[in-house]
């Protein structure tokens, strides 16, 4: 297994990431409980002991780097940073890098230079003389001060000596500079000391006065190297040929190394990968920053850090060498329990091994700000992520949070005034006004159907019965020309996709939506898909499903292709077939009618109306996790192959339970109903796809005079349904009450009768 290699991860919950991450060995128990329950963050009590004056602690996010492979070895890169698309950017480049051979780094030893400030000496030549004479006494001086880093294989290795006017004295000034390899320490205060401990003696030998004597944070005895090789084919992508992309990231590159404006932005991109990894480590950004800067002016004027160009074979080629002094042991690194976990996730046993790492993230950063500016431009695929920094910034509420965020998106203003603007409007407006699509007809919308399943998960998977309602919430979806591509925009969601791609190369959400395409002969239009779903995503209420049958319906409105039901279904499907490998098909079918249906799979399938005589009441409760569908089908088809007559037998039992369940419901025998639920949640839990969390919200439900509950979907998270009987009692409302209590977010709805 590639230890740094987790598809999906983007896609999980925070839970599912760190059980990922733990999963793959990269934390120890101790570090994943950690992680879990808080404890990993810092302390007011030690934040109190690290500066003066405290008040408070401030957090920020803590992503990973994946996909990482340098001189062949698997790395995970924790990152701190508050800059959207950062880490996606990273680790999208880390994983085109690997399928090259990954990144090439090299360092030097961790030498951090002191300097010593000597003013009126009386003759300069005997002085410089008097202290190359005297360099061993010197060094071993300095040594003497630090005998356990000196034991350690460091300690002060050399020094220098170098001469500057003094204009404003009339005069000159020696500024001799101690060599100190300083180890796996950041060595400051070691440094420091040093030069205040041998300043006595330098007076003496240059017979001057000492002034400054403190470190230097241009740190180029202590530089750190990283290589990549990409071939064109890798670079393909947005519509552009590998050959177009490596020239503009050379044309890119080119103009950073002449132009000190430009080469500000291109260094920034750098550092944004750098600092995030020197944060997450505990080592000192600022020290980082000001030397990388001042080492990209040491010809006298600023230039890029790094530098691409194309080699013989016509490959493009990378190169960022830059000072790197950092530390991975330390009392500044050891009081923060989030570092000590972040060091021991990367995994670097050395502080030059640490520096590589750092110098390989600022290149791939830097290879994604070029490749997209060398593309679809720096703002696609970060225009939604700013946006919703910008909605939080305004102060939105969480009951208004998407519908500020698509209003302003489509607004092209993403600005704190604007959102601001738009959350005054919301508040200001009638009921029901901000329901409204953003002024969009219901003639210009394609609608696809959110469900729940009442009894039947899994074993549908395996021509078995299923029972599945609609709920109240829907995917919109509709088509608007542009001059190029195929965009899929799903603000709520946070997504961005190019999906004038070949099949090949695109992931698999762009391929489900773009398999639609495909099908349909729209690959090459140039159009823009905007969809605004109120089914929640990963809660097993059919998201994929609705999405795929809004976005058919949404082009057939557009191109006016005059699809029926049955061919907007069969799309659906085919997309789902993308998504998630082998659909029973009835989450299609239920987004595409709408209607309470028996489904079973089968060619044809039979699909069947559900007569419910009398509105019943339903809950849906929701998990703070979102169940992978895909995954939890996956498994439970693993463990039919190793025992399939136990698992044929469960899917037996099952669908028996669902049969009578469509009796119970057309003779409205709901309590009968209620227990075959229940009965179903315990089939569904020996299937290994419920969880605890659905296993407390099904408790919660049922305390509360549910008449029974269970999850509904895949499972493995997601969400749970309780039946709470026929409408007009006081059930549904005590059992939404109960969960919220508990933090869970609900849902409330009848179905059948004249609902």
């Amino acid at each position: 297994m590639d230890r740094s290699r987790i598809p999906h991860f983007y896609k999980m919950s925070v839970d599912e990431r760190v059980r990922a991450v733990r999963e793959r060995g990269l934390l120890n128990d101790s570090d994943y409980q950690s992680l879990v329950s808080g404890e990993h963050t810092l302390k007011l009590s030690a934040a109190d002991k690290m500066i003066e004056n405290v008040i408070g602690v401030m957090g920020l996010p803590i992503g990973l780097g994946l996909n990482f492979l340098i001189n062949d070895k698997d790395y995970v890169i924790p990152m701190v940073v508050e800059e959207p698309s950062v880490v996606a950017a990273l680790s999208s480049a880390a994983k085109m890098a690997r399928g090259a051979g990954g990144y090439r780094t090299q360092s030097t030893d961790p030498v951090l230079i002191g300097q010593i400030q000597v003013v009126e000496i009386p003759d300069m030549d005997r002085a410089q003389a008097a202290v190359f004479s005297k360099k061993q006494e010197i060094l071993d001086l300095a040594n003497s001060f630090h005998p356990r880093m000196v034991a350690r294989g460091g300690g002060a290795v050399d020094l220098d000596l170098r001469t500057y006017p003094m204009p404003s004295f009339d005069s000159e000034m020696l500024v001799i500079h101690l060599h100190v390899d300083t180890r796996n320490a950041m060595g400051a205060n070691l440094v420091n000391s040093m030069c205040e401990g041998v300043a006595s003696l330098i007076e003496s030998i240059t017979e001057g006065r000492v002034f400054l004597r403190i470190l230097s944070n241009l740190a180029d005895r202590a530089l750190a190297k990283a290589e990549v090789k990409l071939p064109p084919k890798l670079l393909a992508g947005h519509g552009y040929s590998g050959e177009e992309v490596r020239d503009g990231i050379i044309i890119a590159s080119d103009f950073a190394q002449v132009d000190p404006y430009r080469a500000a932005t291109h260094n920034k991109g750098i550092m944004n990968g750098i600092d995030a990894v020197a944060l997450a480590t505990g080592n000192d950004w600022r020290a980082i920053e000001a030397g990388a800067h001042a080492w990209a002016s040491k010809t006298g004027s600023y230039t890029a850090m790094s530098r691409w160009w194309k080699d013989d074979d016509g490959d493009l080629c990378g190169e960022l060498e830059l000072p790197m002094k950092v530390g991975t042991v330390g009392g500044p690194l050891e009081s923060n329990p989030s570092v000590a976990v972040n060091l021991r996730l990367l995994g670097a046993e050395s502080a030059t091994e640490l520096a590589e790492v750092m110098a390989a993230a600022g290149l791939a950063q830097n290879f994604s700000a070029l490749r997209a500016l060398a593309t679809e431009g720096i703002q696609t695929g970060h225009m939604t992520l700013h946006a919703r920094t910008v909605v939080k910034a305004a102060g939105t509420p969480a009951n208004l949070f998407e519908k500020v965020l698509e209003r302003l998106l489509r607004s092209g203003e993403i600005k704190v005034w604007r959102a601001r603007q738009i959350l005054e409007e919301l508040q200001d407006s009638k009921p029901g006004e901000s329901s409204k699509l953003l002024e969009k007809s219901d003639a210009e919308l394609g609608v696809g159907y959110g469900k729940v399943i009442l009894l039947g998960e899994h074993s549908v998977v395996y021509g078995r019965h299923a029972i599945a309602c609609p709920v109240p919430l829907n995917m919109r979806a509709f088509v608007e020309d542009v001059d190029k591509g195929v965009e899929l925009l799903i603000p709520r969601w946070g997504v961005e996709y190019q999906l004038s791609k070949p099949p090949e190369q695109r992931r698999s959400f762009e391929n489900a939506a773009g398999a639609i395409l495909d099908e349909l002969g729209l690959s090459d239009r140039g159009i823009r898909i905007e969809v605004f779903p109120d089914v929640p995503r990963g809660m097993g209420l059919g998201g994929s499903a609705a999405l795929a049958v809004a976005i058919v319906r949404a082009l057939d409105k557009h191109f006016k292709l005059k699809l029926d039901d049955d061919e907007v279904n069969r799309l659906a499907f085919k997309s789902e077939e993308v998504a998630h490998g082998q659909p029973s098909g009835i989450d299609n079918t239920m987004a595409t009618f709408g209607k309470p249906l028996v489904y079973r799979k089968g060619n044809p399938p039979l699909v069947e109306l559900l007569n419910i005589p009398e509105p019943m009441s339903m809950v849906i409760g929701m998990t703070r996790t979102q169940g992978l569908t895909a995954k939890t089908v996956g498994n439970v088809r693993e463990a039919h192959k190793h025992l399939p007559k136990v698992y044929e037998k469960i899917f037996d039992d099952i669908d028996a339970l669902v049969l009578q369940a469509v009796s119970a419901i057309q003779d409205n025998r709901l309590a009968d109903l209620g227990e075959l639920m229940d009965i179903n949640q315990g089939l569904l839990n020996a299937l290994r796809v419920s969880t605890p969390e659905l296993e407390k919200l099904i408790g919660i439900a049922r305390d509360a005079g549910a008449l029974g509950a269970k999850l509904t979907g895949g499972g493995g998270g997601g969400a749970m349904v309780a039946l709470c009987g026929n409408t007009g009692d006081d059930t549904a409302e005590a059992v939404c009450a109960a969960l919220e209590s508990s933090g869970f977010d609900t849902l409330s709805f009848s179905i059948g009768g004249e609902s």
